[in-house]
């Protein structure tokens, strides 16, 4: 299947970031390209672009992509966490601008065998990157009943997530787990057929908390963010697209912390925790995609941009 991924909130991303004609940019989550494709257009001779994901399929479909900018652009297969390394092994320290579009490509969602989609009858998979060994079926089979409870109610926000664990385990116990399908089934059994009918998908919740789980979506968000901030040259942007309110909320909050970072009591004539602001937060509110996008890819629907300036003093 050739690798496809709508770039989300494209444009407005594009804006956002700035772009110096001769800065250096990454891309974190570089997917098909698209949105490396669209900042390599508009740099210079010496502009320079580095892209980064830990999923193959998109290794190589960015390749063919960005081939024809030659060598200002540099491709390496990892996860975003590791930017700060990859860019010193480049011998660079300091970048104009960051972007990162956190959601799952429709390529990862649109083939089956990938094990992302609960549309499919498909094995339990849901690694982005195919080298770890760890899968979704694991979890499923392997974390205890209180384990599974806490992922599904705290990354999926799920009011069932007890009763979904519960079944999960009991049917385990008669033969492990193996599939998609077999996990809809549990999952469908242990939602009263009243809040099934009111629509959505039941399993999408579970799903998504699987997904965060296996991938340490999360954790890798929440420790990388103000390293990537450090990165930032002045006056250089982050740009991060997020696709659900957990991850939001982590941006949100660590980009209102880089900015007033002042942690004294607010009766203190002045500061005394010495501690700097990094920089301004651009989007009070986040950006989100327009009724345009929203008409051509409505899985865009959730998305939401946040920006922040990095101002070195």
């Amino acid at each position: 299947m050739t690798f496809q991924h709508y770039s989300v909130l494209l444009n407005e991303t594009i804006e956002q970031l700035d772009i110096k004609e001769n800065g250096i940019y990454v891309d974190g989550t570089l997917g098909g390209g698209g949105h490396a494709s669209a900042v390599l257009q508009r740099l210079g001779e010496t502009g320079r672009l580095i892209g980064i994901d830990q999923d193959a399929a998109a290794i190589e479909a960015a390749g063919d992509r960005l081939a024809p900018f030659g060598d200002k652009v540099t491709i390496v297969r990892s996860n975003y966490s590791a930017m700060p390394q990859v860019l010193a092994d480049l011998g660079i320290y300091g970048v104009d601008g960051i972007v990162l579009d956190l959601g799952v490509s429709s390529y990862q969602l649109d083939t089956v065998e990938r094990g992302f989609t609960y549309r499919e009858d498909t094995v339990l998979d849901m690694r982005m990157d195919q080298r770890q060994t760890k899968t979704a079926r694991d979890i499923v089979n392997d974390y205890t009943e209180t384990e599974l409870f806490h992922m599904i109610r705290d990354y999926g926000e799920d009011k069932f997530a007890r009763n979904i664990a519960k079944h999960i385990v009991m049917t385990r116990e008669k033969k492990p787990i193996e599939t998609t399908g077999e996990l809809n089934d549990i999952i469908r059994a242990a939602i009263p057929a009243k809040v099934r009918a009111k629509g959505g998908h039941p399993s999408k919740k579970t799903y998504q908390a699987i997904r965060i789980e296996l991938n340490h979506e999360l954790d890798v968000l929440k420790n990388t963010l103000d390293q990537m901030i450090d990165l930032l040259n002045d006056h250089g942007r982050i740009c991060v697209i997020t696709f659900h309110s957990l991850e939001d909320r982590i941006v949100k909050n660590i980009f209102n912390t880089n900015e007033r970072p002042c942690t004294c009591p607010p009766s203190f004539p002045v500061c005394v925790c010495g501690k700097k602001s990094k920089g301004r937060v651009i989007t009070r509110k986040p950006i989100l995609p327009s009724e345009e996008e929203l008409e051509v890819n409505s899985r865009s629907k959730s998305a939401k941009l946040r920006v922040f300036e990095r101002i070195r003093e």
